[in-house]
This record gives C-alpha cells, sequence and structure tokens, in this order.
C-alpha cells in the first residue's frame, strides 16, 4: 500500500482540524460587515422603528401577537386600516411570527429590528450553498458566497429589493426570500449533482422561500426548470414542490382562492438599460464573465445560473412593452446582479486556487488566499456604501428619537423641534376622543416624525382610532377608494394609483366621500389643510400643534336602505363600475352590488339613477365592530343594510342574507331577523390548508423517524 504523501497528509489533516471553522469564519466575516453597516448601536435600542414602509410595518406583526395567535389564527381581519383588511392572506406571514417569536425574549422593536436584518446577514451563506450546488470546490464557494453576499450594499438601487436601502425601505420580507430562495437552488442542485436527488431540506426551504416573497418564490422555480432535463432533476423538483406547497398551504391556498380579490396598483415599469446595467456593476460584469467560463470549463451545474442571467432581464424587458403592470418589473432585477457578483467571486475564488496550486502551497497557503479574496470583495463593497449607515441610523432611532437639532458657539447641540413629543402629543389627543376612524392628510414633509406613513400608525398608539390609510395596498378593495379621499383633504397627496379621479383640496366631496366609510375624525397637517377645513365649516375636536382634529359629520356604521339596490351587470369590472359610481358624489345613496337577489333590478350604466324607493324606514341600535365580528339589532327586518366595512368572501351573515359586495368596497346585508351578527370565518381553503400543512408535517416526521431507525438498525 502506498503511503500518502506530505502534501495528501497535510491536506488531510488540515481539514480535518480546521476547515470546520475557516469555512463559516469567512462567510461570517461578510455577515459581520452586513450587520456592522446596520448600526447594532441603534438595533438594540428598545424603540419603535421607523423609516419608509417599515415605520408602518410594525403594526402588522403586533396585530398578530395581540389578536390574531390568541384567538387561534393564523391569518384574520383587522380593522386598523381602509376600514378593514384581511391580515397576512396576501402578504407574508412567516417575518411576522418570527419578529412575534423572538418577542418573546426581546423588547418588540428589537426582535422587529433584528428579523428585517436577518436577511442581509444570511445571504453569504446562502449563497455558499448556491456556489457548493454548483459543483464548486469549498475555497471558491467561500469566495463566492461572500461576493454574492456583498451584493446588498449596491446602491443604485432603493426599491427593487434584496440590498441594504431596499430592506431599510421596508423590504425585509423580500431579503429573507431572497436569501432563502438561494439556499434552496444550492441544496436542490448539490442533490441532483451528487445523484440523491432529493432530500426533504429542499421542500422546506422553498415553503419559507414562499412564505416570504411571492415574487422570489415564482423566479426560483422558474430558474430550476432546466433541472428537469438531468437525470435526477425531475423527481428532486416534484418532491420539493409538493413538499414545499404542502407546508405552505396553510397560506397559499386562500391566497390562491381570493387572489382576485386585491386591488390592482398599476405599477409604472422601469424602463432602459441604465437599471440593468448600472454603473457600479460594471467592473463586476467582467469578473463573471471569467466566472461564468471557469464554471463551464469546471461542468458545474449551471442550467438555474444561465436561466438567472436570461430570465430577470427578459422578465424586466416583457413586461415593459406588454403593460403587464401587477407585477413591478423591477422586482426581477436583484437576482440578476447577484448572480453577477457570485460569478465574479467565483472568478476570484478559481484564481486563489490556481495560483497557490501553481506556487505548489498547501492548504494554509490556499487558504490565505481565499482570505485575500474574500478582503477583495468586503472592501470593494465597502467602498460604495455610503447611504446605508445614515439610513439604518434614520430607521432604528425610532419615532421616539426624531428632533431638529441647531449648533451653538461651541458646537453643542441645541434642541430645535422635537417631534416626537409632537407625534406622540397627537396620538395622545386621539386618544382622549371618543373611538372612531381618522382621516389624515397626505403630505411628504411626515416624514419628520419617522416616515411620511407615520399616521398610519393611529390605530397602533391609540386604541379605538384606526387609520383610513395603511401599508399592504394590495391588501384591501378599499385602497383605491381611499387614496381618492385622501386626494380631496391633502395639500401634496401621494395619489399612487394612476388613472383615478383624484380631486384637489375640496371638502365638499370629502365629507361625502368619508360619510360612505363612517370616518369620524380628519387630522390636518399643513396650514392650508386646515383652513380649507375650517372655511368648510368643520368642527374643531381638538388641536395638538402642529395638528388640528376636526370631528366630521356624525354617519352610522350600519345604514338602511332609503331604495332598493340594484346589481351591477354591465360590461366592464365591478370596480371600475364602483369608481365610476364613487365619483358621482349626489348618487351615493343609490347603492350598486356586484351580486344580489334575482329581485333586485340589473343595471349596465352607473348613470342608471332610478331605484325602487323602500317605504319601509328602520332604526339601527347596538352596533358592535370587532376584529372579527359585527354585530347590530335593526328595526327594517327585510329591508338592505349597508355595512362599513370592507368586503371580503370570509364574511359570513347569521340573521340576514348576504352579505353582498357593495360599491364602493363595503357590503350589504338583508336581514332576516332583528339581531344580526356577521363574522370572519375560515372557509374551505383555509380549513384544507392547514390539514395539508399539518399533514405535510407528520409525514415528513414519519419519515425523518424511519430513516434515523434504518441507519440505527445498519449501524
Amino acid at each position: 500500500m502506498t503511503a500518502p504523501s506530505p502534501t495528501t497528509h497535510r491536506t488531510s489533516d488540515f481539514d480535518r482540524r480546521w476547515l470546520r471553522y475557516v469555512v463559516p469564519g469567512l462567510l461570517a466575516l461578510g455577515a459581520i460587515m452586513a450587520f456592522g453597516y446596520m448600526r447594532p448601536d441603534r438595533l438594540f435600542l428598545a424603540n419603535t422603528p421607523a423609516g419608509g414602509d417599515m415605520g408602518a410595518h410594525v403594526l402588522v406583526p403586533a396585530f398578530v401577537r395581540d389578536t390574531l395567535l390568541p384567538s387561534g389564527r393564523l391569518l384574520g381581519w383587522s380593522n386598523d386600516w381602509y376600514a378593514g383588511f384581511p391580515v397576512l392572506y396576501f402578504y407574508f406571514p412567516l417575518p411576522a411570527f418570527a419578529i412575534v417569536l423572538l418577542g418573546v425574549f426581546l423588547p418588540y422593536g428589537v426582535a422587529f429590528k433584528l428579523v428585517a436584518v436577518a436577511g442581509l446577514v444570511a445571504l453569504p451563506f446562502a449563497a455558499y450553498l448556491f456556489a457548493r450546488g454548483m459543483g464548486m470546490a469549498k475555497s471558491v464557494s467561500v469566495v463566492a458566497g461572500i461576493a454574492g453576499g456583498s451584493f446588498i450594499f449596491m446602491e443604485s438601487f432603493s426599491i427593487f429589493g434584496g440590498n441594504t436601502l431596499s430592506t431599510l425601505a421596508g423590504e425585509y420580507s423580500f431579503s429573507w426570500s431572497f436569501a432563502l430562495s438561494f439556499a434552496y437552488l444550492g441544496v436542490l442542485m448539490k442533490n441532483v449533482r451528487n445523484g440523491s436527488g432529493f432530500t426533504a431540506t429542499t421542500g422546506v426551504l422553498l415553503a419559507l422561500t414562499a412564505l416570504t416573497h411571492l415574487i422570489t418564490t415564482l423566479v426560483v422555480v422558474i430558474v430550476s426548470l432546466p433541472l428537469l432535463f438531468t437525470r435526477r432533476g425531475p423527481t428532486a423538483l416534484a418532491r420539493s414542490w409538493l413538499i414545499g406547497f404542502g407546508l405552505a398551504a396553510f397560506w397559499a391556498l386562500p391566497l390562491l382562492a381570493t387572489v382576485t380579490y386585491t386591488t390592482d396598483m398599476k405599477w409604472f415599469p422601469v424602463r432602459g438599460f441604465e437599471a440593468v446595467f448600472p454603473r457600479e456593476l460594471w467592473p463586476i460584469l467582467v469578473l463573471a464573465g471569467a466566472g461564468l467560463v471557469y464554471s463551464v470549463w469546471r461542468r458545474a451545474t449551471l442550467g438555474p445560473v444561465l436561466a438567472l442571467l436570461v430570465v430577470p432581464v427578459a422578465g424586466y424587458f416583457i413586461i415593459q412593452y406588454i403593460d403587464f403592470r401587477k407585477l413591478y418589473n423591477a422586482r426581477l432585477l436583484p437576482f440578476w446582479y447577484f448572480t453577477a457578483f457570485l460569478l465574479a467571486g467565483i472568478a476570484v475564488g478559481a484564481a486563489a486556487k490556481s495560483i497557490t496550486r501553481r506556487m505548489r502551497g498547501g492548504p494554509e497557503v490556499r487558504w490565505v488566499a481565499v482570505g485575500v479574496g474574500v478582503v477583495f470583495f468586503l472592501s470593494v463593497a465597502g467602498l460604495g456604501i455610503n447611504k446605508a449607515p445614515k439610513w439604518a441610523a434614520w430607521n432604528f432611532s425610532g419615532y421616539e428619537a426624531k428632533a431638529a437639532y441647531a449648533y451653538g458657539e461651541n458646537g453643542e447641540e441645541i434642541l430645535q423641534t422635537d417631534y416626537w413629543a409632537e407625534y406622540s402629543g397627537l396620538m395622545a389627543t386621539l386618544d382622549e376622543l371618543p373611538d372612531g376612524r381618522v382621516m389624515w392628510e397626505a403630505n411628504s414633509d411626515l416624514n419628520r416624525y419617522g416616515t411620511p406613513m407615520a399616521l398610519m400608525l393611529t390605530g397602533y398608539w391609540s386604541e379605538g382610532h384606526p387609520s383610513m390609510e395603511g401599508l399592504l395596498f394590495e391588501s384591501s378593495l378599499t385602497t383605491p377608494f381611499h387614496f381618492i379621499n385622501a386626494s380631496e383633504v391633502s395639500q401634496r397627496p401621494s395619489n399612487p394609483i394612476p388613472g383615478l379621479p383624484y380631486s384637489s383640496m375640496d371638502f365638499d366631496r370629502a365629507v361625502k366621500h368619508l360619510a360612505v366609510y363612517d370616518v369620524e375624525y380628519y387630522v390636518s397637517f399643513t396650514e392650508s389643510a386646515t383652513q380649507a377645513a375650517h372655511e368648510y365649516g368643520l368642527e374643531v375636536a381638538s388641536v395638538s400643534d402642529p395638528f388640528t382634529v376636526f370631528r366630521l359629520p356624525d354617519t352610522s356604521l350600519v345604514d338602511v336602505a332609503s331604495s332598493e339596490p340594484a346589481v351591477w351587470d354591465g360590461e366592464e369590472s365591478f370596480v371600475d363600475a364602483a369608481i365610476e359610481w364613487y365619483d358621482a358624489v349626489d348618487g351615493l345613496d343609490r347603492w350598486i352590488v356586484a351580486d344580489g337577489p334575482e329581485a333586485w333590478r340589473r343595471i349596465d350604466s352607473t348613470s342608471t339613477r332610478s331605484r325602487t324607493p323602500i317605504a319601509t324606514s328602520g332604526t339601527v341600535t347596538d352596533v358592535v365592530l370587532d376584529d372579527h365580528r359585527i354585530s347590530f339589532t335593526t328595526t327594517a327586518v327585510g329591508v338592505p343594510h349597508l355595512v362599513k366595512v370592507s368586503w371580503f368572501p370570509n364574511w359570513i351573515a347569521s340573521g340576514a342574507d348576504g352579505p353582498y359586495r357593495a360599491a364602493p368596497s363595503l357590503m350589504i346585508v338583508v336581514p332576516t331577523q332583528q339581531d344580526v351578527v356577521i363574522e370572519f370565518k375560515d372557509r374551505l381553503p383555509e380549513t384544507v390548508g392547514k390539514l395539508m400543512s399539518i399533514a405535510t408535517l407528520v409525514a415528513l416526521g414519519i419519515g425523518a423517524l424511519a430513516r434515523r431507525r434504518k441507519a440505527h438498525t445498519a449501524g
């Protein structure tokens, strides 16, 4: 038997003793750098995160913690935004659950912030798994992992997703899913490459990817399709998809069943080549080309890699030209950027490996060269960092630290305006008022309080005073109508949905529209809005400088019909018809519905004003609105009632027929008895989805026990 050469012995000895520490240690450098630029001095402050969408996202995990989970629900209904919206039906539950779990041990704000940056910190490890799945050596994969992870420091975009700026703008769920998607592809490719075909890990990773973002899941499924043409690929893909969908079914099935009841935001696509080839990517692309050539020479698993280079860019341009606005095309580009960075890392890692081999260096020398490659990418990434630390400091210092300072003659800070005092003062003022929905003036200058969306948290700070505006725009059918209202009460509204009949400040229209949604209060911010509200004659409920809280004319959460509703039977969609109906403010008492009893008249034009009058009047009392339940008592049995809560198919009425979807986005019931209860309940998709997820978990557990028993028997 031939004795091993000294080099072989040293390699084996090095691998056994040190490699288990060197690989994670080098990858940890990328994670530490990502964490360091997220301002850890602010991350661990027990405050309320602010900044962009993040400053409003804090409401959802808190609602999950305080309402959903205690009631035994994973998905449900909240009245905190948009006159009610379905919680976690159309947004991604895993980060919210993680925040709640971590919040058991840490202050809520700290838990939120740590979860928000977790996807960024995890990306170097996910990139390493991806490179290993391609078939790269550990040394090359480490450099590729760091290079792929350094993608997050690109600062040429701030909303596409995946990088630090997008995460700080509120896209932290995308960052989670982005890292998980590459971990999934890496393990999947490794299984196919090694001939094992399938492990349950891929199914679990795919489920986690889906539970954190849909776009990443869509991309990862598409780019994995080339593996179908490999020997073990079809089995590996099919089983991972089966397990992944099974685990995520508790959320995925309700999503699929109700996705048609979302609001189309009609996103404007990004156009041109500049977004595809930003300047900071140019030098990376040169190295990426070399990395691709090396990968071909090494006969790496390239199907998903090539797809990642083609599919995002192709999708970016195709979406522009087919004018498909449901998907924001720029969301695809992070996959293209990341793949370029990863291939560049493969080029540098391969070069380090080749140089040390030519120098006849041992493994220690090779790993020193790998370390140099790691430092190279971290240094290049560091040179491009400018905005991220400032944004992180703004977000993670929290609402509570927002203030304006001047500097004295000796350079000392002098407090000029305590914005937190102004903001919290408004919330305390609202808290002293009777319960009621709050409409507020939209204005970008509200950013001084932490984010322009700061007033979305009226219900977070003051129970019983939900904001009409919120995040998760697509989640509620009320969203377009809210933004019409916002344009009528704001000096500088955002008007985010194109094509709506927005108005300049017009309180005559606004008051009629807000009555449809039973809004109790209007909060002005600018002097012009305050003056306009005064001139219209709104009553001042309270003043909390610089805000003025006005009381709107009395309305009711439940109205009794004065004429029979009409059923829409026109060619255009019910949403378009509802928008036309809503624009004609003098006809808001002539209700239209998407469906109803056969006896109700069918119309095909919103200009049709004639209705069958209802002679019977009635009184509604004892109206109670809870998170998942609405109840009232009426004397007008048999007469349609408009319930001013956003419609959704999970609302089930007892003591009444309906609810029927009514314009603009509300619901109508026809009481069959005096006491009416409308409850938000699970339907078949929720029940089947939960059973599928439980069954999949049980099957995975049984499989794991069987494998352990088999291994024990074999041993």
